[in-house]
């Protein structure tokens, strides 16, 4: 049995063509209609029609929804921790020590191969669509789209910066000046091939950082990201002068935290129907906050405020 989006056609949207409302308001590719109509997935008050007809308000349009056959990874029984869900997306809240998304050598005991089995359980095949990736050592909030069109429309969002992803992180010094945004590009490390560096030929990157508070000898920030390059922020810090505690690739290793302080914290987003602001946080794991109740012991006297 076929299974179909249902939308509503708002007044402010009468008057569009059937074509441009697909486009324009549901970010429908114009290759992903043309798959629709061969199929005859789109259909307008219980009818297919024509792309051209304009749309009223009140129209009942409903848009096929594309079945996966494949779950793009092996499905693994393995333990996830749901922030968030709808009809579109999941919010995973990724555990340290654990890669998002099989990658090279490593095939199975990823985040994603723990989510396919999820859905195996529950019955349904759905691809295991990442929206974006975290460090096998960063924690915290990981978007997954559940389907082809929810994927398109959430990296639409990333890449115009209405999805916008913000962690934290402890790093070694008082940071001076407490804000400020870093506009350096990173590219490959000249001779370490796992590593990036700040290279004049690498691609921009941008980062903006708020001091959160300040201890004897580190500080915790607040990062939001313009830009996701690989290791941007682990990179970004080293170059300012102060890396991220426990970072041994581009700092050194900590005794305190045995991976380096960073955490996804949270992430926000338009929800794909209402339009509405979504704001999902993940709590800050056991690791991260034994490293600053450590440096709490010798707190300082500045103690800037959160925005």
């Amino acid at each position: 049995m076929k299974s179909f989006t249902t939308y509503k056609v708002s007044t402010e949207h009468a008057g569009f063509t059937l074509e441009d409302y697909l486009k324009q308001i549901l970010q429908y590719s114009g290759r992903k209609i043309q798959k629709l109509t061969r199929k005859k997935g789109i259909q307008l008050n219980g009818k297919t029609v024509f792309l051209q007809k304009k749309i009223k308000a009140e129209d009942i349009l409903r848009v096929l929804i594309t079945e996966d056959t494949t779950y793009g990874v092996e499905p693994e029984k393995g333990s996830i921790e749901i922030l968030y869900e709808d009809d579109y997306l999941l919010i995973l809240n990724k555990p340290p020590h654990q890669l998002v998304h099989p990658t090279g050598r490593t095939t199975t005991g990823t985040l994603a191969n723990y989510l396919a089995y999820q859905r195996q359980q529950g019955g349904i095949v759905t691809t295991v669509r990442p929206i974006h990736r975290l460090d096998r050592e960063t924690s915290g909030c990981v978007i997954f789209a559940k389907d082809s069109h929810s994927q398109f429309i959430l990296e639409q969002q990333l890449k115009e910066r209405i999805l916008k992803r913000t962690y934290w992180a402890v790093v070694k010094g008082i940071v001076t000046p407490p804000s400020a945004t870093i506009d350096a590009p990173i590219g490959l490390h000249p001779s370490l091939p796992n590593r990036r560096a700040i290279s004049e030929k690498g691609e921009q990157a941008i980062t903006h950082y708020q001091t959160i508070q300040n201890f004897s000898d580190a500080s915790l920030l607040e990062l939001a990201l313009d830009t996701g390059r690989t290791h941007q922020i682990r990179v970004h810090l080293a170059h300012i002068g102060y890396p991220i505690i426990g970072d041994a690739m581009y700092g050194v290793r900590s005794p305190i935290m045995a991976r380096q302080a960073l955490h996804a914290f949270s992430v926000s987003f338009l929800h794909l129907k209402s339009k509405q602001e979504i704001i999902v946080q993940a709590p800050l794991p056991a690791d991260f906050v034994h490293t600053i109740d450590f440096y709490k012991e010798n707190l300082t006297s500045v103690k800037p405020q959160l925005r």
